[in-house]
């Protein structure tokens, strides 16, 4: 069996402040420790469910040299490969490979959830909301439009309990989630303690792995539209002159494809 686990770190246990999450600030250092042993545990979990090639990719935006680079290589559990990608989903190799089952470890709720720990959209400010054919998705259903586009399925959800809820509007009901903390508003939350998060962590994935899949590889929907609203009108130029982006509006892109990896590669390659 082989199992993908792709992370982020707003959503692990302990972190409720931007200064956890990158800036070199000590903060930071304690946080990516918190980041890989959450990641560890999905690990273990994995192997434990019998997987036999295990590959973590960090998709954590921290900026600098810390871009998609949080993991603490002599920390990480030898039963895994990881990899350092230079661009968010940039990497596909595993899933083109064929893999059987995704991991989404440390996720945080979409863009102006209430009670979402650290809630955003792919950047922390700009943008506001994304859609695909018109449904409502975070980084949650980007991470598994991408497994999904290569027929894998996402069997754990692990973060805050808005990214929890989140994550099973969006792939059913019966998708297993680990819930590590409860927002109290964007900044704040009643934690579960870092070993208990990890154990629970551990033993969903087990769970998870060894029992019936759940949901099904998520498919957005063929042809697929992408729809992004930025909080400025300054964002849209990025996109302008990109290939199959239109601009519907002052802060509105919009891109179109014969499937959902068709349409994102007009924002992202």
């Amino acid at each position: 069996m082989r199992v993908h686990v792709i992370s982020d770190i707003e959503g692990v246990a302990g972190i409720v402040k931007w200064a956890q999450t990158g800036g070199d600030s000590k903060l930071y250092q304690e946080g990516r420790v918190l980041y890989t042993e959450e990641i560890n545990a999905a690990v273990r979990g994995a192997k434990a469910a019998g997987a036999t090639e295990i590959v973590v990719v960090d998709c954590h935006g921290a900026g600098g040299d810390y871009m998609f680079n949080s993991l603490l290589p002599d920390l990480l559990d030898t039963a895994c490969e990881f990899v350092v990608q230079s661009r968010w989903t940039g990497y596909t190799e595993f899933l083109e490979q064929g893999c059987d089952a995704a991991l989404l470890v440390g996720m945080h709720a979409m863009a102006g959830t209430p009670d979402g720990v650290l809630s955003h959209t792919v950047s922390g400010e700009a943008w506001q909301n994304l859609r695909f054919n018109g449904t409502p998705v975070g980084e949650t259903g980007i991470n598994a439009a991408l497994c999904g586009h290569w027929g894998c399925p996402v069997l754990l959800v692990t973060g805050d309990r808005a990214v929890c809820r989140e994550a099973r509007a969006l792939l059913g009901d019966g998708l297993p989630t680990v819930e590590v903390k409860v927002g109290l508003g964007r900044y704040s939350a009643r934690n579960v303690p870092a070993l208990r998060a990890r154990e629970l962590i551990e033993e969903g994935a087990k769970r998870a792995l060894r029992g019936p899949k759940a949901v099904q590889p998520y498919d957005p929907g063929r042809p697929c539209e992408i729809e992004i609203e930025f909080t400025a009108p300054d964002e849209v130029e990025r996109f302008r002159h990109r290939r199959s982006v239109e601009v519907t509006a002052p802060r509105t892109v919009v891109a179109r494809g014969d499937d959902w990896w068709d349409a994102w590669s007009g924002f992202y390659f």
